[in-house]
């Protein structure tokens, strides 16, 4: 197991809150920062980060919570040896006396050395023997040259059924090559390759790991699909991968930008003629994920896609995800050639042009309508009203959208108050649908049980917790939080205060259970959130909490048997005095 020195020497070396800031955006509030969780689709921020405490919490649809490792496992999708590996290399820190039984990552790493050699396996027959002649007479019709195919690692993959299988038998067994994907079963139990006759594209992710590979047909009107790729494996997932992000990485970064294409060609032309901030997407359109694994190098992006309608569709779906994560969209259009590949081997100095000189995103759809519903008829204007609003109300920057408002009304020779009516319409609509499909934080709780969360990180987050009670809890006793972890936090609270002059969060933490730390880790960043409480004044908080204790003691009391009746009564005679009193207090306040 690592030595728990060693992952607190990283935690103490990495500043979280500057760490997950360079991966989304984070705002201060107070001693805290908050954030739109990048876990999950949100409007308002539940993402908390303490750089005191080390740690971060969604309070939104996730729940979820850690230090900076599980954020790095989280966001890269890797296992927690992956993400400590990961930070104690940038972070300059040697990992000493390492030995950590990871099952995931033992199976993953597995995976990793299968491609790896099916790599080598399938570049080997392209270059090397005669099976590959006819894939590198293709390379050379596509017109692509010795140094880019040696820099993407391409193969080929024999027209054999069990050439790859036999190979990698000699160094794993059959149940490893089968959780990589390369090979399949038939109905019947037979194994063999899945890819036959192919030209082959190795996928890696941004750290340079063959997570899986693309094959394409040489003949195009073959019977078969022109493209199949690995399925979802351990490393693999469609929705996250990028091809070509290894290599285009730095250039993103570099030139704050990247071009996003839709095969595995739209990629290798246009990076033969110098263009290296370009990737494509693995699938029909562009994820949430494919944008977050983006978005750590850049804020913008260029749609590149094909000149069709399913390239048109693929540009539209992302739209949506890349305003919530705050990208500069741009899109560039060929009109001489189907596709990058195509444009870039037909007029390179045309396409290098051409992708200087992008138009925003809403201009395009805009063009799209207009070209759509070409008749100047109100039926036609209402067409591309409706869609163009659409689009329009996913827009976040305010000057950007009064822009389109403006231009919008101005092409269609309308008011700019008709085209606004027609956004607050359509954002209803959304608000609607949006308020029905989502499941807000706490929404199955009790008022006073999120109440007392609240009041209980109001204490641990003061300066001075001591006085805080002092000063607010007079009314309140322990008997009063209807929650048992939370009675058991102010339990360890009020024996800490007895035997400690002065709180210290560090010193009092260690003295309560592990099975408590993810509790107190939810409650002591929940205050830093905007919530229905903030404007509320904290007497009045807790006189509400003690109304609600009072009730369901009343309410015990009631429901059970006892003996002593005039006993009962006496008690219920103080607690409904006291109930009145308090219940004057919460009206008064």
């Amino acid at each position: 197991m690592f030595m728990e020195g060693t992952i607190q020497e990283i935690k103490n070396k990495v500043d979280i809150a500057t760490f997950i800031g360079s991966f989304i955006s984070i705002k201060k509030t107070g001693r805290n920062y908050k954030a739109l969780c990048p876990f999950h689709q949100e409007k308002t921020p539940s993402f908390v980060i303490s750089p005191d405490r080390q740690i971060w919490h969604c309070f939104g649809a996730c729940q979820d919570g850690g230090d900076v490792i599980k954020f790095l496992m989280k966001w890269e999708n890797i296992s927690f040896i992956e993400a400590l590996r990961e930070l104690a290399d940038k972070f300059g820190i040697r990992l000493k006396d390492v030995r950590f039984e990871d099952q995931e990552w033992k199976r993953k790493e597995k995976i990793m050395r299968i491609n790896k050699l099916t790599t080598d396996y399938y570049e080997y027959i392209l270059h090397e023997t005669k099976y590959g002649n006819t894939a590198q007479e293709y390379l050379r019709k596509r017109g692509l040259n010795e140094k880019v195919i040696k820099t993407f690692h391409l193969g080929y993959a024999p027209s054999s059924w069990h050439s790859l299988l036999k190979f990698l038998q000699k160094k794993f067994t059959l149940e490893d090559i089968l959780t990589s994907g390369l090979v399949i079963t038939s109905e019947k139990g037979t194994v063999y390759d899945r890819f036959r006759g192919r030209l082959i594209f190795p996928i890696k992710d941004a750290r340079s790991n063959v997570i899986g590979f693309s094959g394409r047909l040489l003949e195009d009107k073959a019977k078969e699909a022109k493209y199949i790729n690995t399925p979802e494996t351990l490393l693999y997932h469609k929705r996250e991968s990028l091809y070509a992000i290894d290599i285009a990485k730095d250039q993103i970064k570099k030139q704050n930008n990247v071009y996003i294409v839709e095969g595995e060609f739209d990629v290798l032309s246009p990076f033969q003629i110098g263009i290296g901030n370009i990737v494509a997407i693995k699938g029909s359109a562009l994820t949430r994920e494919q944008l977050m694994l983006l978005k750590r190098y850049t804020n913008k992006i260029t749609l590149a896609l094909d000149s069709d309608v399913a390239g048109e569709e693929a540009m539209k779906k992302g739209i949506e995800e890349a305003e919530d994560l705050e990208f500069d969209v741009d899109v560039v259009v060929f009109d001489y050639a189907k596709d990058p590949d195509e444009a870039a081997r037909r007029d390179p100095t045309l396409f290098k042009k051409g992708i200087k000189d992008p138009i925003p995103f809403y201009d395009f759809i805009i063009q799209i309508l207009v070209k759509k519903f070409p008749q100047d008829n109100p039926y036609n204007k209402k067409q591309i009203a409706n869609t163009a609003v659409f689009f329009i109300t996913k827009i976040k920057n305010p000057i950007v959208k009064s822009h389109y408002v403006k231009k919008l009304a101005t092409l269609l020779d309308v008011s700019e108050s008709s085209i606004e009516s027609l956004l607050r319409l359509t954002n209803r609509k959304k608000e609607r649908k949006f308020i029905l499909s989502s499941q807000p934080k706490y929404s199955h709780m009790r008022r006073e049980d999120i109440i007392q969360k609240y009041l209980l990180s109001l204490l641990f987050q003061s300066a001075n917790p001591y006085k805080f009670v002092d000063e607010y809890f007079k009314l309140f006793s322990i008997e009063d939080f209807s929650l048992p972890s939370l009675k058991k936090l102010y339990h360890y609270f009020t024996d800490f205060r007895k035997s400690n002059k002065e709180f210290h969060l560090d010193y009092f933490i260690k003295t309560i259970p592990q099975e408590l730390h993810p509790v107190f880790d939810e409650i002591y960043l929940m205050a830093s959130l905007d919530n229905e409480f903030k404007n509320e004044k904290i007497e009045k908080l807790i006189y509400e909490i003690k109304r609600y204790s009072l009730k369901y003691r009343i309410a015990q009391i009631l429901s059970s048997e006892s003996s002593e009746k005039k006993e009962t009564e006496n008690s219920l005679r103080l607690m409904g005095k006291e109930l009145t009193r308090v219940e004057k207090m919460i009206v008064a306040l």
